[in-house]
């Protein structure tokens, strides 16, 4: 009790010496005594980036880090064992402060560092630049007679993101995140709003010496009030100038992410260490931030993760002169000049070399600036594909019909560390093939082979689902019909007396749930999980007709129905967004398209009430935590569905927030994960994630919404697609040359390696897969881009070749043209400026059995799209349907609803086409209809109409390969003048 009240006292008599400071920019506090910062307030807006002091308070003990401390290593000359000083860890005295014409506070620590006095004289200064912003500046001055070696100095920065005992709209309005980048004198930390709205900042280094060389975890007692390093509370790191002396110790057996150096100071001499804290409005301007200050901004396409058959780019934006480029490993990626429209940027064309893995290209300037820019190298989408698929259908496929638990046959867990299946842990549910920890291998195979199936893959998805999902993991009898276990594993002894559980783990925590705990069916997680496998092989069988021999692809997808249902009705968290949903607006859709109108009309309702329910939540993201980063994807997809622009919006913001773009594939697109280690990794530890499943999740949304932004070009339009596209990337790195896929990346600098579970990577990829797609985009600043493809320039236009997953979404965005085909693969586009004419060219693949494509084209931004092919002669126009066909084709034309979109009134006439034979040609439309458009009763002009509410979207279905195996499509798309009616 003693020593609370003293804590107490310390506080009261802290707050009351603290200092209030106004710079041009800021206004904010030093906490009195250690003259730390507790309160951060922009000039402009009362957010306060810091904690504040009801915060503070409860966490300014000893070795609590704050924005202010210094942490250091150091020895003499000759010796070979390092020193520490540390403020943090010396809070019991503080430094000497005063007020300087120069400083808003100046403090000596000599009193603190006695240790340290006779060699190194150590100062801090808070100061204002001469663009008001604030500075945080160390100088060490060598005031001994030896030599003196830095081996690490760092600066901790600690802002509010605690969001322990909030509620979540709090947490939410009040919280930041922090995300590095790690680009040496070019790096920064930009410090977003959980809210995805300004003002936001960044930090950047003042000097060379303050160069960002590691981004090191500052461990604290996490047994606190605030739950240091928990759910609530990832904790806080510093900015290490030097690393050194922790690369030669704690770090010895990684490669960090860039170079370990360390300074020595002779007699008489110093260095200072110096950090700029700069307001920056939206997400959006962060880099233009960074660049007003004077630092090069790189900026990659589609990204930093480069599969060896897509070109990438590197355009850098600085009015310096590039000297050189070195990569490490040499010859991992080559750099050739390009040019650019903008004269402010300089631009290379990036290629991959044979290395795999990851890649630091180190910029040299002739300012004499170093900047990092951090790769990854893979093997092409397709090749990870294909490798995924033969180790999850091969090393992860569990056949031992003898298992108590009826786990076979299925893709279970895997430990890549020691090259075994998982079928025994104490978190129950990663042996379990449920939950998202056991689920995800199962996912990742049910999705690759939706899009790439093969036969023996397929046999074996449709044997899984015949004995350890239906009548096993899932109840086929009875009041839970459909109803999706917590997991198959459990730990039991006393149902299973003489089953062998291993004294390795420690069985006695909540995560080790008995007999009748798993049999439980109230997780809502889960079906999203069970219902993916029906619909993987539904589409495996459009994919590739004939494929399926168990069962046909409409029981399939009724199971998938089936199993959304029953979650609707009975499951828990079912009012929560949940992971990889996607998949259920498109089970919905094909409900549609099969006319299997009950089950349709069911499933829409449901999904109904859900977002009805999120349209009135300020905070409509929750999950099974306090704060989430997976909600957001459903709740954007039935916000959008069912027209609630207001809550889209702010679900797009939300992520914005989370989810950042800079020179480093670990962190570029990187959605906020730093849990889930704890409840499906090997090496359990709250900790960073980088690329676990909110990567490819988070990226869906906002991949979706780029399809409709009116200026796709503009420079916010390009930001919101290269923060997707590079969540999109993410899934691609976790796959290793074997094809096994990682939970995630350990970020922690004394790790640096993928996760040894594969556990819920699954989810990951399925947001890879669900997102593939080619993006066309021409930018003023950067010309013709390709996301997801290789781009070629001609004379008269550009032709873009997909190199993305999946090869059958193509989004030509100075049309608003998005195209989708459901087999086949779409090999080019090719756009013409001049007649705004997309041709595309699709061809089968080899193995597969389709015949014909189902393809789907919607124009995005109202601008108007025909479609014409040739050979037939055929186009569909606003209006009327104008056909040339040659004299041996044989037409039947169908015409059914006439009807118009109440927003501009344009009329549009769906069509049936059938027995269509068009003699001689590679390919022929059989059916163009109308795809997927919510029709209601409204009035317009007076008149009762039926309207669509949902940008027009039609099918169209062709042969791809109609006269000669392996041979190929056309089909061209080109924009016309639209007029009202």
């Amino acid at each position: 009790m003693l020593a609370f009240f003293l804590f107490g006292l310390a506080n009261v008599l802290t707050q009351a010496a603290s200092q209030n400071f106004t710079t041009g920019n800021w206004q904010g506090t030093f906490s009195g005594g250690s003259g730390v910062l507790y309160s951060l307030v922009s000039s402009s807006d009362p957010f306060d980036f810091s904690l504040g002091e009801s915060v503070f308070s409860q966490r300014n003990a000893s070795s609590n880090y704050h924005t202010g401390d210094l942490s250091f290593r150091w020895r003499l000359q000759g010796q070979t064992a390092w020193q520490e000083a540390d403020s943090a860890a010396s809070r019991a005295t503080s430094p000497v402060n005063s007020h300087t014409s120069n400083a808003l506070l100046h403090s000596d620590f000599n009193n603190v560092f006695t240790e340290v006095a006779s060699s190194l004289n150590v100062t801090r200064d808070w100061i204002q630049d001469d663009r008001g912003d604030l500075v945080l500046q160390a100088t060490l001055t060598n005031v001994g007679d030896d030599a003196v070696e830095i081996g690490s100095f760092g600066f901790p920065l600690e802002m509010n993101n605690v969001l322990t005992n909030r509620e979540p709209e709090d947490a939410i309005q009040a919280g930041v995140f922090l995300d590095p980048y790690l680009g040496l004198d070019a790096g920064y930390v930009q410090v977003t709003r959980l809210t995805g709205t300004g003002p936001n900042m960044v930090i950047t280094p003042v000097n060379k010496d303050s160069k960002f060389e590691a981004w090191r975890f500052l461990f604290e007692a996490t047994n606190t009030p605030l739950a240091y390093q928990s759910v609530p509370y990832e904790g806080n790191y510093v900015w290490q100038m030097l690393s050194l002396a922790y690369a030669e110790q704690e770090w010895n057996a990684t490669t960090p992410w860039n170079e370990p150096t360390s300074a020595t100071l002779t007699p008489g001499q110093h260095v200072t260490f110096a950090l700029r804290f700069t307001l920056s409005s939206q997400v959006y301007d962060i880099e233009s931030t960074v660049s007003g200050l004077g630092l090069p901004v790189a900026v990659g396409f589609p990204g930093y993760i480069v599969p060896r058959d897509q070109d990438a780019r590197l355009v850098v934006k600085t009015n310096d002169t590039i000297s050189s480029i070195e990569v490490d490993p040499a010859g991992a990626l080559i750099f050739t000049p390009a040019e650019v429209p903008n004269a402010a940027y300089q631009n290379y064309r990036v290629t991959a070399g044979t290395a795999h893995g990851r890649v630091r290209a180190t910029i040299t300037y002739a300012s004499g600036l170093v900047q990092a820019v951090h790769y990854y190298v893979t093997d092409s989408a397709l090749q990870l594909s294909a490798k995924l698929g033969e180790f999850t259908f091969d090393d992860q496929w569990y056949t031992d019909t003898s298992d108590p638990f009826g786990r076979a046959y299925s893709v279970i867990s895997y430990d890549y560390e020691v090259r075994s299946q998982v079928l025994q842990d104490s978190r129950v549910w990663i042996a379990g093939i449920c939950d998202d920890g056991g689920a995800g291998s199962f996912e990742a195979a049910s999705m690759k082979s939706s899009v790439h199936p093969v036969a023996s893959e397929i046999e074996k998805l449709e044997t899984m689902v015949n004995t350890s999902i239906w009548g096993s993991l899932q109840y086929n009898t009875g009041e839970n019909t459909y109803g999706v276990k917590r997991s198959l594993f459990y730990y039991d002894p006393a149902a299973l007396p003489d089953y062998p559980y291993s004294t390795a783990f420690d069985w006695g925590s909540w995560t080790s749930w008995n007999q009748s705990y798993s049999r439980q069916v109230l997780r809502g997680y889960n079906y999203v999980h069970v219902s993916t496998i029906y619909h993987s092989l539904y589409r495996a069988e459009r994919a590739n007709p004939g494929i399926l021999t168990m069962q046909s692809p409409l029981w399939y997808l009724n199971q998938s129905a089936q199993t959304v249902l029953f979650a609707t009705a009975n499951a828990d968290y079912i009012e929560d967004g949940l992971m990889c949903e996607t998949v259920w607006l498109q089970v919905l859709q094909d409900l549609q398209a099969e006319n299997m109108t009950t089950e349709a009309t069911r499933f829409e309702n449901a999904m109904r009430s859900r977002q009805q329910y999120w349209s009135g939540q300020a905070d409509p993201f929750g999950s099974e935590q306090p704060w989430d980063s997976t909600g957001q994807e459903g709740v954007y997809l039935w916000s959008k569905y069912f027209g609630d622009n207001a809550t889209v919006d702010k679900t797009l913001n939300s992520i914005r927030g989370y989810m950042p773009t800079v020179a480093h594939w670990g962190w570029n697109g990187n959605a906020r994960r730093y849990w889930d280690f704890v409840f499906a990794g090997k090496l359990a530890r709250i900790e960073r994630m980088i690329h676990h499943y909110g990567s490819g999740l988070n990226a869906l949304p906002l991949l979706d919404n780029f399809k409709y932004l009116a200026d796709p070009g503009s420079s916010t339009s390009i930001y919101d697609l290269r923060v997707a596209y590079g969540g999109h990337m993410g899934p691609l790195s976790n796959i290793n040359q074997d094809g096994f896929g990682s939970q995630a990346f350990h970020s922690y600098p004394e790790t640096l390696a993928w996760e040894a579970y594969s556990a819920d990577y699954g989810l990951n990829y399925m947001g890879n897969i669900l997102g593939a797609a080619t993006y066309l985009v021409e930018s003023a600043d950067y010309g013709w881009v390709s996301f997801g493809g290789n781009l070629h320039q001609l004379d008269d236009g550009v032709v873009v070749e997909p190199r993305d997953a999946v090869r059958r979404r193509v989004y030509v965005a100075s049309m608003g043209l998005w195209a989708t085909f459901d087999a086949g693969v779409v090999s080019n586009v090719t756009y013409t400026p001049s007649s705004k004419t997309a041709t595309f060219q699709l061809d089968s693949i080899d193995g597969s059995m389709a015949r014909s494509a189902n393809m789907m084209y919607e124009s995005t931004l109202d601008q108007g799209v025909q479609m014409t092919m040739p050979g037939s002669h055929y186009r569909l126009s606003q209006i009327i349907l104008r056909t040339f066909m040659p004299s041996f084709a044989i037409i039947t034309w169908i015409f059914t609803h006439l009807f118009a979109r109440a927003d501009d009134q344009r009329f549009t006439i769906p069509i049936v086409m059938e027995n269509c034979s068009i003699l001689g040609y590679d390919f022929c439309v059989i059916s163009f209809k109308r795809y997927v458009c919510p029709l209601v009763k409204q009035k317009i002009s007076g008149r009762s109409v039926t309207v669509c509410n949902s940008p027009l979207q039609w099918q169209a279905t062709m042969i791809i390969d109609g006269v000669d195996a392996g041979s190929s499509s056309k089909t061209e798309f080109d924009n016309f003048e639209s007029r009202p009616s």
